[in-house]
Formats: structure tokens, sequence, C-alpha cells
């Protein structure tokens, strides 16, 4: 059964952990009901929802995608790229320990989950200011048995490889060129983002629909153009936090 893990926006939101943007107010109220909207959607489209709340007290913990990478085969622990964050593994240690073979990446190797995009059996990991190459070949050991490959992408411009690049389908990127090298996507169609929404080309897929942020209206609309099945919720109080749709839920087969 698909299932989507999440975890409560923290409290402590506001003390997020910022690489590329300025620190603006985040209206909590206005995050709590975005964010059962974007649980709304996940269910929506056929996904089981688990809500977890252990880690409150850690400003980051709603972006549950970054501290662990769950396969088919395997559960991943990784070594997060700042301190602040690395007590929020544990939870997600325990929680996946229970269904899956549970492998952990130490330091000084640096990986987050945001950085991770898998198209079928490929692994393609940002190289950014999270995720360096001792974090891309610790991943690249543990995945190899199991038949993945791993392809390193340079992240220059955004805080994680799916910040700027995400799968419309296993043949199309949505990316934003302006942020990520897309020397390593060779063989793919690459959709390019609207100049005006640089966030845009983070979307989730969840079964047959490509789930979006409403807030991107143009994103949304070329998207449409290309004749995929899209739903959007608003999720611009974790823009704020440089978050986007996939760093906010785990999506495994239970």
């Amino acid at each position: 059964m698909l299932t989507a893990l999440t975890h409560l926006p923290s409290p402590a939101l506001q003390s997020c952990e910022l690489t590329f943007l300025e620190s603006a107010p985040i209206d909590m109220d206005v995050a709590l009901s975005q964010h059962r909207a974007y649980q709304a959607m996940l269910a929506r489209h056929g996904a089981k929802v688990v809500v977890l709340e252990e880690n409150l007290s850690l400003p980051d913990s709603v972006f549950v995608e970054d501290p662990i990478i769950v396969l088919d085969e395997v559960a991943i622990v990784t070594p997060m790229g700042v301190a602040s964050r690395r007590k929020e593994s544990d939870v997600l240690a325990r929680y996946f320990g229970l269904m899956r073979p549970l492998k952990c990446i130490a330091q000084p190797a640096k990986l987050e989950g945001g950085d991770v995009l898998r198209i079928g059996k490929r692994l393609f990991v940002g190289l950014s200011a999270r995720t360096n190459a001792q974090g891309v070949r610790a991943l690249e050991l543990i995945v190899a048995p199991y038949g993945y490959t791993v392809t390193a992408v340079n992240v220059p411009g955004c805080l994680h490889f799916k910040t700027g690049c995400t799968a419309l389908d296993e043949h199309t990127l949505l990316v934003n060129p302006a942020w990520v090298d897309v020397e390593a996507l060779k063989g793919f169609l690459l959709v390019e983002v609207p100049k005006e929404e640089p966030f845009g080309a983070n979307v989730l897929p969840v079964g047959d629909t490509l789930c979006m942020n409403a807030s991107f209206p143009q994103t949304l609309a070329l998207i449409n153009s290309l004749g995929y099945t899209v739903d959007a919720v608003d999720i611009s109080e974790f823009v704020k936090a440089e978050a986007g749709l996939t760093c906010m839920s785990v999506l495994f087969d239970a």
C-alpha cells in the first residue's frame, strides 16, 4: 500500500536552517492549514498518510525527506549536511527500521534526501550545500548491490537538487537550469520552469497525479498544457523555508 510519512510542522519553524534565502516571517496558523491541505492531497491520490509529531522541538522536522532515503529494498539514514538537523534522524530510523533493512552513512560524508531523485533504478544525487562527494559515494556503495546506479549532479544555485529538478515521468524532467547543471541529465527531455517562478521545478508524483504548488500558476499552466494530470495546494509558507512538496513526505510501499 502506498504510504506517505509526514511530520507536523514545528512551532519553531521560524528558526529553520536557510542557505539561499533571507529569513521571512512564517505565519504558523497558515503553515498548519497548508500542511493539512498537503496531507489531504496525498490522501486524495491514494496514499495512506502517517503523521509523526515526536520531533516538534526541532525547527526543520516537517521536512522528513532529508534524514532518510527509502527504497523498496533498504532505508538509508543520512548524515545531514547541518548539525542542527541531525537529531531528526532517530525517530525516522526507528519507524523505517520496522519495515526495511536499515543502513547508516557516517560523517564526514554529507547527504540529504532532498538531493536524491529516483527514476526507476537510477538515482541522481545533487552535489549541493548539504551533500558532498563522500556522501554520494557512500550511497552508491549501499545501493549498487540492489541494482541502482548513481549519477552526481552539480547544484550551485539552490538548497537541494530537487529544489531545481524533479521528474514529470521516467523520460521527462522539470528543471530550473539556472540552479542545476543539466549536463548530467542528458537523455531526458527537459522542460524549463518559467523564469518568474524559479521554485516551480519541485513537483511530487503521487499515483498518476503530479502534485504541485498552487503558488506557481505559470508552472501549473505549463504542466497542464503538456497533458499531465495535476493537483495543487498552496505551500507558500514552507517555500519561505526553502522547501518544496517533495521534502514534506516520504512516499513508500508499505
